[in-house]
């Protein structure tokens, strides 16, 4: 037997064990199970025994290979598993060979039990630490001994991300950890949460809402990856704050012409204006001035204002993005990681779990390219499908609703369309994910990183078409293929396609955007937040109510951390994509929704603390990776922000009445016929913008309520009154939007790219400090050369 463990007759001690009578296995109720090692191989006649006794019963701590006893306390992960497999030999095979792999690398474990679960304390040795240091030590680096004493002390994060990184992978020959959890030989393992106190009292409460975030801390506990989140998030709200109070002015600039604006005038007084039924199930000529509120809270965020906060938007957006990169460079190189390579501590991190690791070079594969683009058209076709049937279920809706809500029926499909979609969003995030996990499978990347930046551009491409597909619709499409009345285009020759609000498409693609954005802020955030902590609760109240405490100290705090809610692999990607749908909502429509940026920074504001109370109270520890940027989402970023400038150009000039204002008044409007003209030059335009309907080429006209009285009715639309064909206005606006957006894409990206040369992506003093570093390092060389000489 190896030196310092003890099997019946006696008993084995170690921290907080406690002595068992000598007597066979069967006596001892089947505590005991014998499992060989390659130690009792070695040995020929004895066996390695894991003893699992009654609740806070544990071995005594072994270093594995040499046996040694132990007293330290700290541990790096834990593994679970359910008790029931102490009753299978099959599994109680497979976990004695997983722990032999480990123990062959250099491993040391610990196992207690409690009344349904085996805990497995897994402890690395400092030979592997020593090994990573030595592998990640530049060979030209002055001074060895002195880089050795500074590395000296490994910190949590870094034992953790390596041990993790050794369980996870699979053990040549062997399985990997994730198989055995399929399989049911273990349940899970995570880190455990020590030394958290400080980040609960400084970080995680709601009452620090407003404190600066301990970043450094975050750093020390979480790693660089938590941590570098937490500083976009935060360095986002900050630069949310001009762009909200933009919002707002040019929001509440509105309400200063609430009553003064002259469409609005003209809608409410327009008592003799009446306008054409929009659904089949509608009998009556609805007068325009019932559209008086519709049209003022329109004016509110569809005035002259909205280009030019379009436009500051677009700058907002770049100077985000580059001041972001400097504050990036500035953090890394506070934490000494401005030349750390990933690739390089992926292959050091292959090397330490496997010796003979073959390095995995880089390949290219055309035709598996091509599935995946294919697959992925497919799915972002199935997307857009998906809007048709949210299309569908307006036009059904509207015909429902149109029998007992005559008048608000629009306004009441709208709403409800937004909350469908809503739901369709939660439904097919959890379809995309999944789509996208198959697709980087087959795809086969070479390493980790390189895994989580396919899949970030795979799944971030179907969220955007599954969250922004039926804006899309309704900004642009919604109310343009319907024909006129009279003619209606129908679906499936039957319902009536549903036209826009008689206010404009505006007051539609602002009601979706508000209740989508609120949705999404309010009931998301409440239901991310309280599920873990309602789950948290249960299983307290229920170890409560089955169990005693345990006196075994590491029991006590394993059983802690296995109660709290799992992460995973997703638990932080989760949260960045989160954050990047809100940053589409915040850009990609905000001239139908200025207060896109405001509700961000509420939101955000709540967020932060919701994440931190999240990860430090309610979750499990999420295994420490180490990164020097956001990876893949700073180019999300960046392609949203182009993005941004695309759809707000088309918003204005196709959704807004911006384009048909500005024409109206500088070549049909009063002051293009009279230069002396004082009142206001877009008097008229309402009746320039309404074609004309003769009520008699209705085929049910007679059914019309007050038809008697109406000989003419009006639709939003530029048609003749002839034949009911696109009028000269029609063409003329139409080449005016289009020129519109050439020029407003043009200079808003010229303005982009202005700014984004203007600000450096690094700061001087961050190149001067690496500089100065680099100075340094030869400067020793070359004194070091000087005495070598010498000598």
């Amino acid at each position: 037997m190896a030196p310092g463990l003890r099997s019946p007759p006696g008993c084995g001690r170690g921290q907080g064990s406690r002595c068992r009578p000598a007597g066979s296995p069967r006596e001892w109720g089947g505590a005991v199970k014998h499992c060989g090692t390659r130690s009792a191989r070695r040995a020929g006649d004895e066996s390695l025994q894991i003893l699992v006794g009654s609740d806070g019963d544990n071995l005594p701590l072994m270093e594995m290979g040499t046996c040694k006893l132990e007293t330290s306390h700290q541990w790096d992960c834990v593994l679970v598993a359910d008790l029931q497999t102490q009753k299978i030999q099959k599994k109680v095979q497979r976990q004695q060979q997983f722990l032999e792999k480990l123990e062959s690398k250099g491993f040391q474990f610990k196992v207690i039990k409690d009344r349904k679960k085996v805990f497995f304390g897994i402890r690395a040795d400092s030979g592997i630490f020593d090994l990573y240091r030595t592998l990640l030590m530049k060979p030209e680096d002055p001074g060895p001994r002195a880089k050795l004493n500074k590395m000296n002390c490994i910190p949590a994060t870094t034992r953790i991300r390596i041990v993790s990184f050794v369980v996870n992978n699979k053990m040549k020959p062997g399985e990997t950890f994730e198989d055995l959890v399929k399989d049911g030989v273990f349940e899970t393992m995570f880190p455990l949460h020590e030394g958290e106190k400080d980040l609960k009292k400084k970080w995680a409460r709601w009452r620090n809402m407003f404190r600066k975030q301990p970043i450094d801390d975050i750093r020390n506990y979480f790693g660089e990856k938590v941590a570098l989140y937490f500083v976009w998030l935060g360095w986002y709200t900050y630069m949310l704050v001009p762009a909200a109070l933009a919002g707002l002015i040019i929001f509440l600039s509105g309400f200063a012409l609430f009553d003064s604006s002259q469409i609005s005038k003209e809608i409410c007084a327009a008592k003799d204006i009446f306008m054409c039924p929009l659904g089949d199930n509608s009998r009556r000529y609805q007068p325009l001035s019932e559209m008086c509120t519709f049209a003022k809270l329109t004016h509110l965020f569809d005035n002259e204002g909205t280009v030019i906060f379009a436009i500051f938007m677009a700058l907002w957006a770049t100077v985000f993005l580059e001041i972001w990169k400097r504050q990036r460079a500035r953090v890394v190189l506070h934490w000494d990681l401005y030349g750390w390579d990933e690739e390089e501590e992926e292959m050091a991190l292959e090397l330490i779990n496997c010796p003979d690791y073959k390095l995995r070079t880089h390949h290219h594969s055309y035709l598996n390219s091509t599935i995946i683009l294919i697959l992925s058209v497919f799915m972002i076709c199935f997307m857009i499908g998906m809007a048709h049937v949210l299309v569908v279920y307006r036009v059904l809706a509207a015909a429902l609703f149109s029998s007992f809500l005559e008048q608000q029926v629009t306004t009441v499909v709208v709403v409800t369309g937004a909350v469908v979609h809503y739901v369709i969003i939660v439904i097919m995030t959890k379809v995309n994910k999944w789509v996208a996990q198959k697709l980087c499978n087959f795809e086969d990347p070479r390493t980790f990183s390189e895994r989580e930046s396919k899949f970030t551009v795979k799944f971030f491409t179907l969220q955007f078409f599954a969250h922004f597909s039926s804006l899309i619709y309704i900004a642009f499409i919604l109310g343009r293929i319907n024909g006129h009345p009279g003619k209606s285009t129908r679906l499936a020759g039957l319902w009536k396609l549903e036209e826009c609000h008689l206010s404009g498409c505006m007051m539609d693609l602002f009601i979706q955007m508000a209740i989508i954005m609120g949705l999404k802020q309010t009931l998301s955030n409440c239901v991310e937040y309280l599920r873990p902590w309602l789950a948290l609760k249960c299983r307290l109240m229920r170890a409560h109510e089955h169990g005693r405490e345990s006196r075994d100290p590491d029991l006590e705090e394993w059983q802690r951390n296995y109660r709290m809610n799992p992460v995973n692999t997703f638990s932080l990607f989760d949260e960045f994509m989160e954050m990047m749908i809100q940053y589409g909502f915040t850009t990609i429509f905000v001239a139908a929704f200025p207060l896109a940026p405001l509700l961000a920074l509420f939101s955000n504001l709540v967020e932060i603390r919701l994440d931190a109370i999240k990860m430090v109270r309610l979750q499990r520890r999420l295994v420490p990776r180490k990164a020097k940027d956001i990876g893949t989402w700073l180019q999300v970023l960046e392609t949203i922000g182009v993005l941004a400038v695309i759809a707000n150009g088309m918003v204005i000039a196709f959704t807004s009445e911006f384009i048909p204002r500005v024409v109206y008044k500088y070549r049909y409007g009063p002051c293009r016929q009279n230069r002396n003209f004082t009142e206001d030059c877009l008097k008229g335009y309402v009746n320039h913008s309404l074609s004309v309907f003769y009520t008699k080429d209705f085929q049910d006209h007679g059914r019309m309520e007050g038809q008697e009285n109406v000989t003419t009715c009006r639709y939003r639309d530029y048609r003749n009154d002839r034949d009911y064909n696109f009028s000269e206005q029609f063409w003329f606006i139409l080449a005016i939007r289009l020129a519109f957006v050439i020029l407003f894409e043009h200079v808003a990206l010229c303005i982009k790219l202005i700014a984004a040369w203007f600000v450096p992506d690094v700061p001087q003093s961050v190149k001067n400090k690496v500089l100065e570093e680099k100075y340094r390092i030869l400067r020793e060389k070359m004194c070091f050369s000087s005495r070598s000489t010498d000598v």
